[in-house]
């Protein structure tokens, strides 16, 4: 998996970054929880790396957790819609799930932790993990289940993404019982801690925010005179925190007529290699073009605001 700049791990232990709190948040009751879930979760991941398992299951080791006997489904990110993440502004994808747990699990306890997250990659050995801020809030439904609703949080100008990130991401779940052991205190005994993790959930794609513009003139223009119609198709760059053109790519110039409010496509025009678009038309009716994006696996669709045109 990829290590963050953040920390940087033993092999085939957790990609630690991804659980780094951003400081305006360090003063909240739960912002121990990502950076306590990464001390356990690198000893689990750790240890079975060791071992060569790749899932994690139960264990005598006296460095390791145990496995917890809970197991999740239902799980739903950002009700099953693709989001888009830009350059600078915190991300926050809701998701829920079912929780299902042994009557031996105590999860109304103080120190019983769950959360979801989505990962990269396989879910034994991710390039990359998102996680929440804090942990998920459960409400009772059984004496053996839990309906649970977390977040993902997501800070792009922290380095949470690089440009490959963007596409298809799976879910996961995560529970932590900590069973009255400090992860702060010297005496913590880790093998004391119940774990569980279940991946290989579905979840809607990761994108690269799009932006779009477009300009139409000369404005006024005579009827039967060419309009030359310019505009630029941007997305974010997570390596730069800046806005990047999409190259190479399809685009649709529309327009409406003054008096209607429907859009009709006139043209496709690609991107060029700065991603930047210019096509010309000839002048007929008073109107607004625009230029319309309809959206890759990597990045969202997009339409510009429409650009009025006076014709004479």
């Amino acid at each position: 998996m990829r290590i963050r700049a953040t920390v940087a791990a033993a092999t085939g232990a957790l990609a630690l970054s991804a659980f780094v709190v951003p400081a305006a948040h360090a003063a909240d009751s739960g912002s121990s929880y990502r950076a306590d879930a990464a001390k356990v979760l690198e000893a689990a991941h750790s240890a079975h790396s060791t071992s060569g398992k790749t899932a994690f299951t139960a264990t005598t080791a006296d460095d390791a957790p145990y496995a917890l006997n809970v197991s999740f489904s239902n799980v739903k990110v950002n009700g099953g819609k693709a989001f888009a993440v830009g350059t600078t502004n915190h991300v926050l994808v809701p998701v829920t799930y079912t929780l299902t747990h042994g009557v031996e699990v105590k999860i109304t306890a103080a120190d019983f932790l769950t959360g979801p997250y989505l990962y990269k990659g396989s879910f034994a050995d991710p390039d990359n993990m998102l996680f929440g801020v804090d942990p998920a809030k459960c409400t009772v439904t059984s004496s053996t289940t839990a309906s649970c609703k977390g977040n993902i949080d997501i800070y792009p100008s922290r380095g949470n993404l690089i440009n490959s990130d963007a596409g298809a991401w799976k879910a996961a779940g995560l529970a932590i019982a900590y069973n009255g052991q400090n992860p702060d205190s010297p005496t913590f005994d880790i093998s004391k801690v119940g774990v569980a993790e279940q991946g290989g959930f579905a979840s809607p794609n990761v994108q690269r925010y799009s932006k779009l513009t477009v300009n139409a003139a000369p404005e006024p223009v005579k009827k039967g005179k060419t309009i030359t119609v310019t505009g630029k198709l941007s997305r974010a760059n997570w390596e730069t925190n800046k806005y990047a053109g999409y190259t190479g790519q399809s685009v649709q110039l529309q327009f409406r007529k003054k008096s209607s409010t429907t859009y009709t496509t006139v043209k496709t025009v690609k991107t060029d290699g700065t991603g930047n678009l210019k096509t010309t038309t000839t002048a007929s009716v008073d109107g607004y073009y625009r230029y319309s994006f309809v959206g890759t696996s990597t990045t969202p669709a997009v339409k510009a605001a429409g650009d009025y045109v006076d014709v004479q």
